[in-house]
């Protein structure tokens, strides 16, 4: 593949270089056509087979080349061929050679500007695949756009060649049969500026931008079809309402106070939403506490002779609680009045793309407002399992109110949230078995990865029992048990308590979804579009309740996109950037990832190298004791073009941030490797592993003729 690029890019550099060489453009000027119409007429009707076929191989050559006189050639076939068969030869011969161009773009450059500018690319491909056939048909109508660019250009996008073919075969008809009918009356023609006069080209570029005028209209009339039915107000209370004040709804608000809308937040229960109540926060206090538990155990590993950590399961929860509320006022009410924004404790629902219905504890009234913010976020999965109704179990939103350690945990599910949960709780002395349906935890991790959790898991005295799918709870004299069936046997599993983490659904009933008509996704959340709008444009969701990375991080990053465009949207509109997304597992090992894993690549079908540097080569991880663990890269192969990363180990989830920048502003493996890390720290990783990629890349033949140069130096 490599060599037939080298040798395609070599005929068209020297076809190019004769064609200047011998000065072949002099044949392709206004003058010299008019000097030669009358042989060449005659030529062609004493030859008109032949004519006809010089003509064409001229024209495909020199469009596919880019070579200039395109348009005297245009002219030429006037001349030749008259007007209705000069239109149709000219029409096919610059459609071929324009497509000979694209397909000569596409198969020289196009990987490489690919690997370069792979994240811009996917914004321009983007907007390629929903409106490509528009703008090729706008650049094609207005004749002041160099058509050998559109050809170049649009061989390096996603753009299919058949379409390409017949957007520029339709697009440059009109000023095709302009020229072509020039060309009939050549003699009158003193200069290529009386073909186009600036009345004419003004009515071609009124034709380039009618189809995206009448894009518009039929948006248009598409949206005063979905509001159909429903009364607007004439004057609005707010600019915006957001329902939900979790991750995406406080920054929603946040943003839209920051900016002077006017701006109402509805929250039902409290503040903080999931994330400060049920998840980020308390997960990560409890998990804190239950690893100093596990760093005295390793007493030793530290040149100690013991530590016995004294703890009482109930303090420990309490200090969980404890935490929840010192964070709590960065969530607060008071402090979002301050920020400007309308804050109500109540239900809300939407009865209209404007109005909002919020009922109180004094009161219920209905607000409206020019846009809706959804944030309503997601819950906890409740898996329809025989005898689940007879036990009672716990969940991620539940499990923080225990005071009393049970004495067996079973976990189902071993995913990020059973996983953690799992860990926290053997540390405090509870007997956790997981049951996984799957063949390994963290599915969508790598297998690797996978398999130094699980031997992490099995050394702290975690059961096991993957490629279990529950069957049934049952009550056996005052024992609960689970019935799980493998590939091979049926076991029971007894247990104290049950913890059901097997994912979590967005939260879609019972705030007028149903009623308004909100497209929802197979997966049964709030289906946004590319801007975070719904199907109603003045609705958008962000956050748990519209998105497949159910993540804190994501809902901020989402909400900004929905409250500028909802907003600002009539002006400009920005797409959701959700090419650079990273995530945590924070077990022990903590997994981060941004980016494609090995399965993913594979998947999809990317080639990819793998760069990898494991932290028992790490100086500062020697001196810490915590050895476990590696930085596992993906690159394009033969470049040091980052497609994704995985850590695992300690700190992972600071570690990663460099990596995600770096992917962020496309930048390589060369600049992590050039930049300065500070000795002795964790972070010394990410530049060994770009050491190896370096060292994987080295110019070998070159370094041969350095070493050949210094034994020379040597005498």
């Amino acid at each position: 593949m490599k060599l037939s690029r080298i040798g395609l890019l070599s005929s068209v550099v020297i076809l190019i270089s004769l064609f200047f060489l011998f000065d072949l453009q002099n044949y392709l000027t206004l003058d010299f056509l008019k000097s030669q119409q009358h042989a060449i007429q005659a030529y062609s009707k004493t030859n008109p087979a032949t004519a006809f076929a010089l003509y064409m191989l001229i024209y495909i050559l020199a469009t596919a080349l880019s070579l200039p006189g395109a348009t005297i050639l245009t002219l030429a076939g006037g001349a030749i061929f008259g007007l209705g068969w000069g239109i149709i030869i000219v029409s096919i011969a610059s459609t071929v050679g324009a497509t000979g161009a694209f397909l000569a773009a596409r198969f020289l450059f196009r990987d490489t500007v690919e690997r370069k500018f792979s994240e811009r690319l996917k914004t321009i491909n983007a907007g390629l695949s929903k409106d490509g056939i528009f703008y090729l048909f706008t650049l094609r109508l207005v004749p002041i756009v160099p058509f050998f660019m559109i050809n170049l250009l649009m061989g390096l996008t996603n753009i299919s060649a058949k379409t390409f073919f017949w957007v520029s075969q339709v697009g440059m008809l009109a000023g095709t049969a302009v020229y072509v009918n020039a060309g009939t009356q050549l003699g009158k023609i003193e200069s290529l500026a009386d073909i186009l006069s600036p009345t004419l080209l003004f009515s071609f570029v009124l034709l380039g931008v009618f189809p995206l005028l009448a894009k518009k209209v039929l948006a248009a009339i598409q949206e005063k079809k979905i509001y159909q039915g429903w009364e607007k107000p004439k004057s609005f209370d707010n600019n915006l309402i957001v329902t939900g004040a979790g991750a995406g709804g406080l920054v929603s608000a946040y943003i839209a106070a920051a900016v002077k809308a006017k701006v109402t937040l509805i929250e039902k229960k409290h503040m903080g939403g999931d994330c400060l109540n049920t998840g980020c926060v308390p997960s990560k206090a409890l998990l804190k506490s239950t690893k100093l538990i596990a760093l005295s155990q390793r007493a030793e590993d530290f040149g100690l002779k013991t530590m016995q950590p004294e703890f009482e399961f109930s303090q420990v929860m309490q200090r969980v609680q404890k935490i929840i509320t010192a964070v709590a006022p960065h969530d607060s009410i008071e402090r979002y009045t301050k920020l400007g924004v309308n804050v109500i404790t109540g239900e809300a629902k939407i009865l209209s793309p404007w109005l909002v219905e919020v009922k109180t504890a004094t009161e219920t009234r209905v607000i409206s407002s020019r846009s809706i913010v959804i944030a309503s976020g997601a819950k906890p999965f409740i898996p329809p399992i025989e005898g689940l109704e007879t036990i009672d179990y716990l969940t991620s939103d539940t499990i923080w109110n225990l005071r009393e350690k049970p004495k067996s945990l079973l976990v189902l599910g071993g995913g990020a949230i059973g996983c953690e949960l799992a860990q926290a709780f053997a540390r405090l002395g509870v007997k956790v078995t997981v049951v996984e349906m799957a063949a390994r935890l963290l599915i969508r991790e790598d297998a690797d990865v996978s398999a130094l959790v699980a031997e992490k898991f099995l050394k702290e005295g975690i059961e096991l029992r993957l490629g279990h799918t529950a069957k049934q709870f049952k009550t056996e004299k005052g024992q609960a048990i689970l019935v799980a069936q493998s590939e091979t046997a049926r076991v029971e599993i007894g247990f104290d308590k049950v913890l059901l983490a097997i994912g979590r659904v967005a939260n879609i009933k019972g705030y007028g979804l149903e009623e308004l008509g909100i497209t929802l996704t197979p997966r049964r959340s709030v289906a946004v579009d590319v801007f975070q709008a719904s199907n109603y444009p003045n609705i958008y969701a962000v956050g748990d309740v519209s998105s497949t990375l159910q993540f804190t991080h994501v809902a901020a990053h989402q909400a900004w996109y929905a409250v500028v465009n909802a907003l600002f949207g009539e002006f400009k509109k920005f797409r959701t950037d959700d090419t650079v997304i990273p995530f945590a597992t924070f077990i022990e090992p903590e997994i981060a990832r941004v980016g494609l894993n090995e399965q993913e690549a594979a998947g999809q079908g990317i080639a990819y190298e793998i760069s990898q540097f494991h932290f028992n080569d790490l100086d500062r991880a020697i001196a810490d004791g915590e050895v476990a663990g590696f930085v596992k890269v993906l690159t394009r192969p033969d470049s040091d073009k980052i497609l994704g990363v995985t850590i695992v180990g300690e700190q992972a989830g600071d570690l990663i941030a460099e990596f995600v920048l770096a992917m962020k502003h496309n930048l390589g493996l060369n600049k992590i490797l050039g930049t300065i890390h500070i000795y002795p720290t964790r972070c010394e990783a990410n530049k060994q592993v770009a050491g190896i990629w370096r060292a994987n890349h080295q110019p070998r033949t070159l370094l041969k003729w350095v070493q050949r140069y210094h034994d020379w130096r040597r005498g």
